[in-house]
């Protein structure tokens, strides 16, 4: 175990200072989460009208949570896993004695770091543009929103991931994730608050994993009411079902990767 957990931040700390080569480039990534942000100028809008229960203030304040959730759970890994499977880059890592997601877990992990410093700067000069907007969440808000952002990155990984094991089978697995994408934008929170969605909708909403994903950790931070423990178990119970999906993908794939000479 102790072996496993120092390779492991081996790879993170060489991943982090691979991700600090591209401090520009994340400027962009960071700028490139900021939909939730367009988003908040149109509900405000919206708010104004007093057809909603939400106030201004609050769609500026679940925007800006829908933000922080953005840039925590964001993931690439299926577009890094195609390209190693179609260039064959994929061979030399199944030769070391570690599974080669940790490598995309560690390229992940260490990107956020690299990225914080500008999620940060960007905050500021979010609540410099907006004061009125400004809260502290309490403690305990705070603690369970890093809970349910950390838990909701590893859904979003493990799903993507487990798409990303189409690649050993087509040339076009990204395509899963672009569909996918379009269910996600819709029906994680991230362009609306699923309070706002019609009350049949929204209970048939919560049954799938988009909303675990960015509205839940995002409710936690501003404090609206939601579910906790059905909300922490949905999660629990998604990851699981796509853990098991990935690992009797990876292992087809595996044996499909073999065949081709690999």
């Amino acid at each position: 175990m102790k072996k496993n957990i120092k390779k492991f931040l081996t790879l993170l700390s060489v991943y982090y200072t691979y991700m600090l080569e591209y401090r520009s480039e994340l400027i962009f990534w960071v700028l490139a989460g900021s939909l939730p942000i367009i988003m908040m100028g149109i509900w405000v809008q919206a708010a104004e009208s007093g057809k909603f229960a939400f106030r201004s203030v609050d769609f500026t304040r679940y925007f800006f949570a829908v933000f922080l959730a953005r840039q925590i759970t964001i993931v690439w890994v299926i577009y890094d896993f195609e390209r190693e499977v179609l260039t064959g880059k994929l061979s030399p890592k199944l030769l070391q004695p570690l599974d080669p997601v940790w490598h995309h877990i560690a390229n992940h992990i260490g990107e956020r770091f690299a990225r914080m410093p500008f999620v940060l700067i960007l905050s500021i000069f979010f609540f410099v543009l907006y004061p009125q907007a400004f809260w502290l969440p309490s403690i305990a808000n705070l603690l369970l929103f890093i809970l349910a952002v950390i838990m909701a990155f590893a859904l979003r990984f493990i799903i993507q991931y487990t798409f990303a094991m189409v690649a050993f089978w087509t040339e076009r697995a990204a395509a899963l994730e672009n569909l996918w994408l379009l269910f996600f934008v819709f029906l994680s929170g991230l362009i609306a608050p699923l309070d706002v969605f019609p009350e049949n909708v929204r209970n048939i909403v919560m049954w799938t994993p988009f909303p675990y994903m960015i509205n839940f950790p995002a409710s936690i931070l501003v404090g609206l009411p939601v579910d906790l423990t059905r909300g922490f178990l949905s999660i629990a119970g998604w990851f699981l079902i796509f853990l098991g999906i990935n690992r009797f993908l990876w292992r087809m794939g595996l044996k499909k990767y073999s065949g081709m000479g690999a």
